[in-house]
Protein backbone atom coordinates (compact mmCIF):
# COMPACT_ATOMS: atom_id res chain seq x y z
CA UNK A 1 0.00 0.00 0.00
CA UNK A 2 1.31 3.72 -0.93
CA UNK A 3 1.22 6.17 1.97
CA UNK A 4 0.61 9.75 1.57
CA UNK A 5 0.10 12.43 4.30
CA UNK A 6 -1.93 15.28 4.59
CA UNK A 7 -3.60 18.52 6.46
CA UNK A 8 -7.32 16.63 5.72
CA UNK A 9 -8.78 13.69 4.59
CA UNK A 10 -12.49 13.90 4.37
CA UNK A 11 -14.71 10.64 3.91
CA UNK A 12 -17.96 11.86 2.49
CA UNK A 13 -18.46 14.55 -0.72
CA UNK A 14 -21.39 15.79 0.66
CA UNK A 15 -22.48 19.23 0.85
CA UNK A 16 -20.50 19.59 4.43
CA UNK A 17 -17.79 17.58 2.79
CA UNK A 18 -17.26 19.01 -0.16
CA UNK A 19 -17.48 22.85 1.18
CA UNK A 20 -15.15 21.96 4.19
CA UNK A 21 -12.60 20.08 1.58
CA UNK A 22 -12.36 23.44 -0.89
CA UNK A 23 -12.43 25.59 1.81
CA UNK A 24 -9.27 24.19 3.32
CA UNK A 25 -7.85 23.69 0.17
CA UNK A 26 -7.94 27.76 -0.40
CA UNK A 27 -6.06 28.23 2.51
CA UNK A 28 -3.34 25.85 1.05
CA UNK A 29 -3.75 22.59 2.73
CA UNK A 30 -3.19 19.49 1.34
CA UNK A 31 -6.58 18.20 0.91
CA UNK A 32 -8.63 14.37 0.00
CA UNK A 33 -12.16 13.84 -0.44
CA UNK A 34 -12.90 9.78 -0.29
CA UNK A 35 -16.40 8.88 -1.60
CA UNK A 36 -17.87 5.65 -2.67
CA UNK A 37 -20.96 6.65 -4.21
CA UNK A 38 -22.06 10.15 -5.66
CA UNK A 39 -20.63 13.81 -5.64
CA UNK A 40 -22.99 16.22 -3.97
CA UNK A 41 -24.54 14.04 -1.54
CA UNK A 42 -28.29 13.15 -0.53
CA UNK A 43 -29.54 16.34 -1.40
CA UNK A 44 -28.27 16.93 -4.89
CA UNK A 45 -28.48 12.99 -5.93
CA UNK A 46 -31.20 12.01 -4.03
CA UNK A 47 -32.70 14.96 -1.93
CA UNK A 48 -33.21 18.67 -2.07
CA UNK A 49 -32.27 19.33 -5.78
CA UNK A 50 -34.03 16.24 -7.89
CA UNK A 51 -36.97 16.63 -5.24
CA UNK A 52 -38.11 19.90 -6.10
CA UNK A 53 -37.67 19.08 -9.48
CA UNK A 54 -40.42 16.59 -9.03
CA UNK A 55 -42.24 19.15 -7.52
CA UNK A 56 -42.46 21.68 -10.46
CA UNK A 57 -43.23 18.80 -12.20
CA UNK A 58 -46.20 18.15 -10.34
CA UNK A 59 -47.86 21.78 -9.91
CA UNK A 60 -48.67 21.78 -13.72
CA UNK A 61 -51.91 20.22 -13.61
CA UNK A 62 -53.17 22.49 -10.46
CA UNK A 63 -51.82 25.42 -12.82
CA UNK A 64 -53.54 23.75 -16.04
CA UNK A 65 -56.46 23.51 -14.12
CA UNK A 66 -56.83 26.91 -12.31
CA UNK A 67 -56.26 28.90 -15.65
CA UNK A 68 -59.98 28.28 -16.86
CA UNK A 69 -61.05 30.95 -13.93
CA UNK A 70 -59.03 33.71 -15.98
CA UNK A 71 -60.24 32.68 -19.57
CA UNK A 72 -57.14 30.27 -20.21
CA UNK A 73 -57.58 26.13 -21.76
CA UNK A 74 -54.81 24.86 -21.37
CA UNK A 75 -56.21 21.02 -21.55
CA UNK A 76 -53.56 18.66 -19.99
CA UNK A 77 -52.89 16.11 -23.10
CA UNK A 78 -50.68 13.74 -21.14
CA UNK A 79 -47.98 12.93 -18.66
CA UNK A 80 -44.71 11.30 -19.06
CA UNK A 81 -43.02 9.45 -15.91
CA UNK A 82 -39.75 8.51 -17.96
CA UNK A 83 -39.32 12.14 -19.62
CA UNK A 84 -39.24 13.29 -16.17
CA UNK A 85 -37.13 10.82 -14.24
CA UNK A 86 -34.45 10.62 -17.75
CA UNK A 87 -34.37 14.53 -17.37
CA UNK A 88 -33.86 14.72 -13.48
CA UNK A 89 -31.40 12.28 -14.20
CA UNK A 90 -29.38 14.41 -16.89
CA UNK A 91 -29.43 17.57 -15.02
CA UNK A 92 -27.88 15.27 -11.85
CA UNK A 93 -25.19 14.26 -14.08
CA UNK A 94 -24.45 17.50 -14.91
CA UNK A 95 -23.99 18.70 -10.70
CA UNK A 96 -22.24 15.69 -10.29
CA UNK A 97 -19.40 17.36 -12.61
CA UNK A 98 -19.66 20.54 -11.47
CA UNK A 99 -18.83 19.17 -8.08
CA UNK A 100 -15.86 17.00 -9.55
CA UNK A 101 -15.11 20.42 -10.78
CA UNK A 102 -15.36 22.48 -8.06
CA UNK A 103 -13.16 20.11 -6.29
CA UNK A 104 -10.49 19.25 -8.38
CA UNK A 105 -10.38 23.01 -9.61
CA UNK A 106 -9.60 23.94 -5.34
CA UNK A 107 -6.82 21.69 -6.09
CA UNK A 108 -8.61 18.87 -3.50
CA UNK A 109 -8.11 14.83 -4.40
CA UNK A 110 -10.88 12.91 -5.53
CA UNK A 111 -10.56 9.35 -4.40
CA UNK A 112 -13.48 7.39 -5.86
CA UNK A 113 -13.30 4.34 -3.13
CA UNK A 114 -15.06 2.99 -0.13
CA UNK A 115 -12.90 5.09 3.08
CA UNK A 116 -12.29 3.47 6.39
CA UNK A 117 -10.67 4.60 9.18
CA UNK A 118 -7.81 2.72 10.41
CA UNK A 119 -6.45 4.94 13.06
CA UNK A 120 -6.85 8.68 14.38
CA UNK A 121 -4.10 9.69 11.96
CA UNK A 122 -4.89 7.62 8.97
CA UNK A 123 -7.78 6.09 6.21
CA UNK A 124 -7.65 3.42 4.19
CA UNK A 125 -9.18 3.76 0.56
CA UNK A 126 -8.51 2.14 -2.82
CA UNK A 127 -5.74 0.13 -1.66
CA UNK A 128 -3.71 3.53 -0.21
CA UNK A 129 -3.37 4.53 3.32
CA UNK A 130 -3.50 8.32 3.77
CA UNK A 131 -1.80 9.33 6.84
CA UNK A 132 -3.00 13.07 7.71
CA UNK A 133 -3.04 15.34 10.17
CA UNK A 134 -7.28 15.55 10.68
CA UNK A 135 -9.92 12.93 9.47
CA UNK A 136 -13.08 14.95 8.59
CA UNK A 137 -16.32 12.07 8.46
CA UNK A 138 -19.32 13.70 6.37
CA UNK A 139 -21.19 11.00 5.18
CA UNK A 140 -24.52 11.67 6.02
CA UNK A 141 -27.05 10.07 6.79
CA UNK A 142 -29.31 7.08 4.62
CA UNK A 143 -33.35 6.33 4.44
CA UNK A 144 -34.73 3.79 6.98
CA UNK A 145 -36.83 1.27 6.37
CA UNK A 146 -38.48 -0.82 9.23
CA UNK A 147 -38.86 -4.51 9.84
CA UNK A 148 -42.18 -5.92 8.89
CA UNK A 149 -43.17 -8.88 7.00
CA UNK A 150 -43.40 -7.75 3.01
CA UNK A 151 -40.94 -4.66 3.96
CA UNK A 152 -38.86 -5.80 0.77
CA UNK A 153 -41.84 -4.55 -1.40
CA UNK A 154 -41.70 -1.08 -0.61
CA UNK A 155 -39.69 1.73 -1.77
CA UNK A 156 -37.89 4.30 -0.09
CA UNK A 157 -36.52 8.04 -0.80
CA UNK A 158 -34.07 7.07 -2.69
CA UNK A 159 -35.73 4.57 -4.61
CA UNK A 160 -38.49 6.75 -5.57
CA UNK A 161 -36.42 8.84 -8.24
CA UNK A 162 -35.39 5.86 -10.38
CA UNK A 163 -38.61 4.28 -10.03
CA UNK A 164 -39.33 2.99 -14.30
CA UNK A 165 -43.37 3.01 -13.84
CA UNK A 166 -45.27 5.29 -12.45
CA UNK A 167 -47.53 3.70 -9.82
CA UNK A 168 -51.10 4.76 -10.55
CA UNK A 169 -51.91 4.19 -6.82
CA UNK A 170 -49.61 4.63 -3.98
CA UNK A 171 -49.26 4.77 -0.20
CA UNK A 172 -46.59 7.39 1.41
CA UNK A 173 -45.88 6.03 4.81
CA UNK A 174 -44.57 8.76 7.47
CA UNK A 175 -45.35 12.42 8.73
CA UNK A 176 -42.45 14.38 8.35
CA UNK A 177 -41.39 16.88 5.75
CA UNK A 178 -40.06 13.94 3.48
CA UNK A 179 -43.27 12.19 3.41
CA UNK A 180 -45.67 14.96 3.04
CA UNK A 181 -43.52 16.37 0.22
CA UNK A 182 -43.61 12.90 -1.59
CA UNK A 183 -47.81 12.61 -1.28
CA UNK A 184 -48.56 15.70 -2.59
CA UNK A 185 -45.87 15.00 -5.66
CA UNK A 186 -47.26 12.38 -6.33
CA UNK A 187 -51.08 13.63 -6.05
CA UNK A 188 -49.97 16.40 -8.41
CA UNK A 189 -48.85 14.08 -10.79
CA UNK A 190 -51.93 12.54 -11.03
CA UNK A 191 -51.29 9.12 -8.61
CA UNK A 192 -54.28 8.17 -6.02
CA UNK A 193 -52.43 8.91 -3.14
CA UNK A 194 -52.37 8.38 0.62
CA UNK A 195 -50.15 8.92 3.50
CA UNK A 196 -50.27 7.14 6.56
CA UNK A 197 -48.72 8.32 9.90
CA UNK A 198 -48.82 6.83 12.84
CA UNK A 199 -49.26 9.37 14.98
CA UNK A 200 -51.71 12.25 16.19
CA UNK A 201 -50.69 14.75 13.31
CA UNK A 202 -48.25 15.48 10.47
CA UNK A 203 -45.10 17.56 10.73
CA UNK A 204 -44.28 16.85 14.25
CA UNK A 205 -41.87 19.42 15.68
CA UNK A 206 -43.54 22.24 13.37
CA UNK A 207 -46.05 24.73 15.15
CA UNK A 208 -48.99 23.12 16.02
CA UNK A 209 -51.18 26.02 14.06
CA UNK A 210 -49.19 25.53 11.01
CA UNK A 211 -49.28 21.66 11.24
CA UNK A 212 -53.03 21.71 11.58
CA UNK A 213 -53.79 24.32 8.82
CA UNK A 214 -51.21 22.14 6.24
CA UNK A 215 -52.94 18.57 6.87
CA UNK A 216 -56.31 20.21 6.15
CA UNK A 217 -54.87 21.97 2.90
CA UNK A 218 -52.78 18.98 1.95
CA UNK A 219 -56.76 16.93 2.18
CA UNK A 220 -58.10 19.56 0.41
CA UNK A 221 -55.71 18.69 -2.67
CA UNK A 222 -56.80 15.33 -2.95
CA UNK A 223 -54.38 13.38 -0.77
CA UNK A 224 -55.87 10.70 1.63
CA UNK A 225 -54.27 11.17 4.99
CA UNK A 226 -54.74 8.39 7.82
CA UNK A 227 -53.62 9.77 11.32
CA UNK A 228 -52.85 6.81 14.09
CA UNK A 229 -52.62 4.68 11.21
CA UNK A 230 -49.53 2.13 10.25
CA UNK A 231 -48.70 -0.93 8.01
CA UNK A 232 -48.10 -3.97 10.09
CA UNK A 233 -47.71 -5.92 6.75
CA UNK A 234 -47.02 -6.07 2.61
CA UNK A 235 -48.08 -8.76 0.56
CA UNK A 236 -47.31 -8.86 -3.21
CA UNK A 237 -50.32 -10.63 -5.52
CA UNK A 238 -49.76 -12.68 -8.58
CA UNK A 239 -50.16 -10.03 -10.80
CA UNK A 240 -47.87 -7.22 -9.01
CA UNK A 241 -50.57 -5.53 -7.42
CA UNK A 242 -49.35 -4.80 -3.61
CA UNK A 243 -51.76 -5.44 -0.82
CA UNK A 244 -50.82 -2.98 2.44
CA UNK A 245 -52.72 -4.33 5.61
CA UNK A 246 -53.13 -1.68 8.16
CA UNK A 247 -53.17 -1.85 12.36
CA UNK A 248 -56.98 -1.20 12.34
CA UNK A 249 -57.66 -4.17 9.98
CA UNK A 250 -58.07 -2.62 6.56
CA UNK A 251 -56.53 -3.44 3.67
CA UNK A 252 -55.36 -1.47 0.78
CA UNK A 253 -54.84 -2.24 -2.66
CA UNK A 254 -51.63 -0.25 -4.72
CA UNK A 255 -49.19 -0.37 -7.16
CA UNK A 256 -46.27 1.17 -4.94
CA UNK A 257 -45.39 1.71 -1.17
CA UNK A 258 -42.89 4.59 -0.37
CA UNK A 259 -41.49 4.98 3.25
CA UNK A 260 -40.48 8.27 4.44
CA UNK A 261 -39.82 6.64 8.25
CA UNK A 262 -36.66 8.80 9.09
CA UNK A 263 -33.30 8.47 7.90
CA UNK A 264 -30.01 6.91 10.24
CA UNK A 265 -26.15 8.09 10.36
CA UNK A 266 -24.16 6.49 7.21
CA UNK A 267 -21.58 5.30 9.15
CA UNK A 268 -21.74 1.63 8.27
CA UNK A 269 -18.10 -0.09 7.60
CA UNK A 270 -16.02 3.39 8.78
CA UNK A 271 -13.49 1.12 10.90
CA UNK A 272 -15.38 3.69 13.94
CA UNK A 273 -16.24 1.09 16.66
CA UNK A 274 -13.12 -0.60 16.33
CA UNK A 275 -10.90 2.60 16.89
CA UNK A 276 -13.68 3.67 19.97
CA UNK A 277 -15.29 6.89 18.12
CA UNK A 278 -18.60 7.34 20.54
CA UNK A 279 -22.22 7.15 18.71
CA UNK A 280 -25.10 7.84 20.37
CA UNK A 281 -28.22 5.82 20.63
CA UNK A 282 -29.29 6.51 17.02
CA UNK A 283 -26.34 5.69 15.26
CA UNK A 284 -24.60 9.47 15.19
CA UNK A 285 -21.73 10.44 15.93
CA UNK A 286 -21.40 12.16 18.86
CA UNK A 287 -19.62 15.90 18.32
CA UNK A 288 -18.82 19.39 20.21
CA UNK A 289 -19.32 22.39 18.95
CA UNK A 290 -15.78 21.80 17.44
CA UNK A 291 -17.17 19.27 15.60
CA UNK A 292 -14.05 16.78 17.76
CA UNK A 293 -14.97 13.39 18.60
CA UNK A 294 -13.39 11.69 21.62
CA UNK A 295 -10.83 10.55 19.86
CA UNK A 296 -8.30 13.89 19.25
CA UNK A 297 -8.03 14.03 15.67
CA UNK A 298 -11.19 12.91 14.22
CA UNK A 299 -13.80 15.20 13.46
CA UNK A 300 -17.42 14.76 12.35
CA UNK A 301 -20.48 17.12 10.59
CA UNK A 302 -23.26 17.03 8.70
CA UNK A 303 -26.22 15.06 9.28
CA UNK A 304 -23.86 12.36 10.83
CA UNK A 305 -23.76 13.96 14.34
CA UNK A 306 -27.48 14.36 14.57
CA UNK A 307 -27.57 18.33 14.09
CA UNK A 308 -31.04 19.53 11.52
CA UNK A 309 -30.35 17.67 8.95
CA UNK A 310 -30.24 20.21 5.84
CA UNK A 311 -27.97 21.73 3.18
CA UNK A 312 -27.69 24.84 4.59
CA UNK A 313 -26.44 23.50 7.86
CA UNK A 314 -24.01 21.25 6.78
CA UNK A 315 -22.49 24.13 4.23
CA UNK A 316 -22.10 25.92 7.02
CA UNK A 317 -20.43 23.92 9.36
CA UNK A 318 -17.80 22.96 7.06
CA UNK A 319 -17.57 26.41 6.64
CA UNK A 320 -16.69 27.01 10.35
CA UNK A 321 -15.07 23.72 10.61
CA UNK A 322 -12.48 25.50 8.43
CA UNK A 323 -12.12 28.13 9.96
CA UNK A 324 -11.52 26.74 13.27
CA UNK A 325 -8.78 24.55 11.78
CA UNK A 326 -7.08 27.04 9.33
CA UNK A 327 -8.48 30.01 9.73
CA UNK A 328 -8.57 32.52 12.74
CA UNK A 329 -10.83 30.01 14.98
CA UNK A 330 -13.65 33.07 15.33
CA UNK A 331 -16.64 31.74 14.18
CA UNK A 332 -18.68 28.75 15.67
CA UNK A 333 -22.12 27.22 14.89
CA UNK A 334 -25.70 28.80 15.37
CA UNK A 335 -28.29 27.27 15.46
CA UNK A 336 -31.10 29.31 16.87
CA UNK A 337 -32.48 30.90 13.37
CA UNK A 338 -32.48 28.25 10.78
CA UNK A 339 -35.12 28.90 7.57
CA UNK A 340 -37.11 25.82 6.98
CA UNK A 341 -39.14 25.06 3.85
CA UNK A 342 -41.32 22.06 3.45
CA UNK A 343 -42.15 21.67 -0.54
CA UNK A 344 -45.77 20.18 0.12
CA UNK A 345 -48.51 21.75 -1.49
CA UNK A 346 -49.14 24.56 -0.61
CA UNK A 347 -45.72 25.20 0.60
CA UNK A 348 -44.68 25.62 4.90
CA UNK A 349 -42.09 27.87 5.27
CA UNK A 350 -41.02 28.33 8.95
CA UNK A 351 -37.89 30.27 11.13
CA UNK A 352 -37.35 30.73 14.59
CA UNK A 353 -39.40 29.52 17.60
CA UNK A 354 -42.71 27.68 17.25
CA UNK A 355 -46.14 29.19 19.41
CA UNK A 356 -45.68 26.41 21.60
CA UNK A 357 -41.41 26.54 22.62
CA UNK A 358 -41.97 30.31 22.71
CA UNK A 359 -45.02 29.30 25.46
CA UNK A 360 -42.20 27.20 27.54
CA UNK A 361 -39.85 29.37 26.88
CA UNK A 362 -41.21 32.60 27.69
CA UNK A 363 -44.33 31.73 29.00
CA UNK A 364 -46.61 35.25 29.79
CA UNK A 365 -44.14 37.11 27.56
CA UNK A 366 -45.74 36.09 24.33
CA UNK A 367 -47.78 37.63 21.90
CA UNK A 368 -49.18 35.87 18.73
CA UNK A 369 -50.47 37.76 15.56
CA UNK A 370 -52.18 35.28 12.85
CA UNK A 371 -53.58 36.24 8.90
CA UNK A 372 -55.36 33.33 7.12
CA UNK A 373 -56.70 34.81 3.50
CA UNK A 374 -57.62 33.42 0.38
CA UNK A 375 -54.84 34.40 -2.27
CA UNK A 376 -55.99 36.97 -4.76
CA UNK A 377 -55.22 34.48 -7.60
CA UNK A 378 -57.67 32.25 -5.95
CA UNK A 379 -60.78 34.49 -6.36
CA UNK A 380 -60.55 33.79 -9.86
CA UNK A 381 -59.08 30.21 -9.83
CA UNK A 382 -61.75 28.14 -8.24
CA UNK A 383 -59.29 27.07 -5.78
CA UNK A 384 -60.55 26.54 -2.23
CA UNK A 385 -56.85 26.66 -0.96
CA UNK A 386 -56.25 29.26 2.01
CA UNK A 387 -53.23 30.62 3.03
CA UNK A 388 -51.83 31.21 6.72
CA UNK A 389 -49.31 33.27 8.03
CA UNK A 390 -48.35 33.19 11.56
CA UNK A 391 -45.45 35.86 13.76
CA UNK A 392 -44.50 35.09 17.07
CA UNK A 393 -43.34 38.22 19.12
CA UNK A 394 -41.49 38.70 22.67
CA UNK A 395 -43.59 41.44 24.07
CA UNK A 396 -40.99 42.43 26.67
CA UNK A 397 -38.66 43.46 24.03
CA UNK A 398 -41.13 43.60 20.68
CA UNK A 399 -38.33 41.21 19.51
CA UNK A 400 -39.36 38.51 16.46
CA UNK A 401 -38.66 35.19 17.02
CA UNK A 402 -41.10 33.23 15.15
CA UNK A 403 -42.38 33.58 11.69
CA UNK A 404 -44.32 30.58 9.97
CA UNK A 405 -46.25 30.44 6.85
CA UNK A 406 -48.33 28.17 4.71
CA UNK A 407 -49.48 28.97 1.37
CA UNK A 408 -47.24 29.24 -2.10
CA UNK A 409 -43.63 30.47 -2.37
CA UNK A 410 -43.25 30.32 1.15
CA UNK A 411 -39.89 29.39 1.16
CA UNK A 412 -38.85 32.37 -0.58
CA UNK A 413 -40.76 34.29 1.32
CA UNK A 414 -40.06 33.28 4.53
CA UNK A 415 -35.59 33.95 3.46
CA UNK A 416 -36.11 37.30 3.56
CA UNK A 417 -38.04 37.04 6.81
CA UNK A 418 -34.90 35.14 8.19
CA UNK A 419 -32.71 37.83 7.22
CA UNK A 420 -34.82 40.49 9.28
CA UNK A 421 -35.15 38.18 12.28
CA UNK A 422 -30.94 37.51 12.30
CA UNK A 423 -30.41 41.47 12.14
CA UNK A 424 -32.66 41.18 15.22
CA UNK A 425 -35.73 43.28 13.71
CA UNK A 426 -39.08 43.90 16.46
CA UNK A 427 -42.69 43.92 15.45
CA UNK A 428 -42.34 47.67 14.87
CA UNK A 429 -39.79 46.90 12.45
CA UNK A 430 -42.23 45.06 10.44
CA UNK A 431 -45.11 47.62 10.79
CA UNK A 432 -42.84 50.14 9.56
CA UNK A 433 -42.25 48.47 6.98
CA UNK A 434 -43.65 49.06 3.29
CA UNK A 435 -45.46 46.42 1.50
CA UNK A 436 -45.97 44.97 -1.96
CA UNK A 437 -49.44 45.55 -2.91
CA UNK A 438 -50.84 43.10 -3.94
CA UNK A 439 -48.94 40.30 -2.59
CA UNK A 440 -49.15 37.64 0.04
CA UNK A 441 -45.80 38.82 1.38
CA UNK A 442 -47.00 42.11 2.40
CA UNK A 443 -49.32 40.31 5.49
CA UNK A 444 -46.50 40.17 7.25
CA UNK A 445 -45.97 43.88 7.47
CA UNK A 446 -49.56 44.93 7.90
CA UNK A 447 -50.45 42.33 11.12
CA UNK A 448 -51.88 44.52 13.18
CA UNK A 449 -54.08 43.32 14.87
CA UNK A 450 -53.55 41.00 18.01
CA UNK A 451 -54.33 37.31 17.71
CA UNK A 452 -53.93 35.98 21.42
CA UNK A 453 -51.46 36.47 24.03
CA UNK A 454 -49.66 33.38 25.70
Amino acid sequence: MMSDLYDLVVIGAGSGGVRAARMAAATGARVAVVEDLYLGGTCVNVGCVPKKLFVYASEYAGHTGEAAGFGVNLARESFSWPTLVENKTKEINRLNGIYNNLLEGSGVEVIRAHGKVVSADCVEAGGRLLKTQRILIATGGWPYMPDLPGIEHAIDSNDVFSLETFPKRILVVGGGYIAVEFAGIFNGLGAETSLLYRGEQILRGFDNEIRSHAAAEIVKSGVDLRTNTDIVSIEREADGELVAHLNNGEAIHCDAVMYATGRKPRTEGLGLEAIGVETAGNGSIVADERFSTNIPGIYALGDVIGTPALTPVALQQGMVFVNQQFGDDTRSMNYDLIPTAVFCQPNIGTVGLTEEQAAERHAGDIDIYTSEFRALKHTLSGSPERTLMKMVVRRSDDRVIGAHMVGPDAGEIIQGIAVAMTAGATKAHFDQTLGIHPTAAEEFVTMRTLTRSI
